[in-house]
């Protein structure tokens, strides 16, 4: 279950201190609150954001892309994301990888919403796919759907539309990284 959050809460926690990276911060409240407004609650909320991810085991791309791997041999799967732009890393259930072929490396603590510390799995050697952009990262082995987080976010130039619950491109021509 998703926990909503005020809008002015997520601003305070989030935007101001992200800045550009999380379009939803950047929203004025009278703009979200005349598009989000729950049915007999005067008060905004975020809304849960989704999109369609594409996974690869890069390993299995770089080969195909040498030509010492059929491009139908390419292990991709495609599944629904939640976007969480509280998170910083993304997140790929343990079965999703398996199907990938691809294995933990390491294990490291990470701190979940609610301030507990949980121990799991860091992977290597995904390659995601958002809207036609591709970037290359490690996933945290957790949960039960992807979950893309800021790096992958700030990586692909994409930023968070909470008004119309989307992604969209900050550079519509393709991504820019930053550098600075």
């Amino acid at each position: 279950m998703i926990e909503t959050v005020p809008f002015a809460n997520a601003a305070e926690a989030y935007g101001r201190a992200v800045g550009s990276m999380v379009l939803c911060c950047a929203c004025s409240s009278s703009e979200l609150s005349s598009a989000m407004k729950l049915k007999g609650n005067p008060t905004p909320y975020i809304g849960e954001v989704r999109t369609r991810v594409r996974l690869f085991n890069n390993a299995d791309a770089n080969a195909a892309a040498e030509g010492k791997l059929a491009l139908e041999k390419v292990r991709m799967i495609e599944a629904d994301a939640m976007v969480d732009t509280g998170a910083v890393r993304s997140c790929i259930p343990a079965s999703l990888l398996e199907r990938l072929g691809i294995q933990p490396y390491d294990r490291v603590t990470v701190e979940l919403a609610g301030g507990r510390k949980s121990d799991v799995g860091l992977a290597d050697g995904v390659r995601f796919e958002i809207m036609e952009r591709r970037s290359s990262d490690d996933a945290l082995i957790l949960g039960d759907e992807v979950l893309i987080g800021q790096t992958l976010l700030e990586k692909m130039d994409l930023l968070v539309d909470c008004t119309r619950q989307r992604l969209v491109p900050a550079h519509p021509e393709g991504p820019v990284n930053k550098l600075k």
